[in-house]
């Protein structure tokens, strides 16, 4: 498994969640669904929110998981682990159990401390595992 982290130059979540919206993009351009993994309920509302209006001119097909959706770009928090998906996009402080279901990983990180040092974590188990790992300051 290839794991790529972004690590952007602001502290705001919103240019992160942004920077998620581009990744998006670009997976369903190669046509990879997607799984956009967040803390709770409400950052997958505002997730949703974003990939509704973060650009006028396009639609990205999306919903927020709750056990059957099959949509190609899918958000959730928890043990819900959809199926089948190729690209996860991880927007948590947390590595999922589920991980070891997708090909590609993206871990996308901001200058918050908080997740900075989550992400640091992340990256030293990540690489105890064995995973390819790719390193990208924003």
């Amino acid at each position: 498994m290839k794991i790529n982290f972004y690590v952007g130059k602001s502290s705001q979540l919103r240019s992160r969640l942004l920077f998620a919206c581009k990744l998006v993009e670009k997976a369903l351009e190669q046509q990879l669904s997607c799984y956009i993994y967040l803390d709770s309920l409400r950052d997958c509302e505002y997730m949703d929110d974003l990939l509704w209006t973060f650009k006028d001119i396009s639609f990205i097909p999306h919903s927020i998981y709750a056990g059957q959706e099959t949509l190609p770009v899918l958000l959730g928090y928890g043990d819900n682990s959809p199926p089948n998906a190729d690209f996860l996009i991880n927007l948590s402080l947390h590595v999922p159990d589920f991980l070891s279901d997708f090909k590609h990983v993206a871990e996308v990180l901001d200058q918050e401390v908080e997740i900075l040092q989550a992400g640091r974590k992340r990256y030293v188990d990540y690489r105890k595992q064995g995973y390819t790992l790719n390193y990208y300051q924003l």
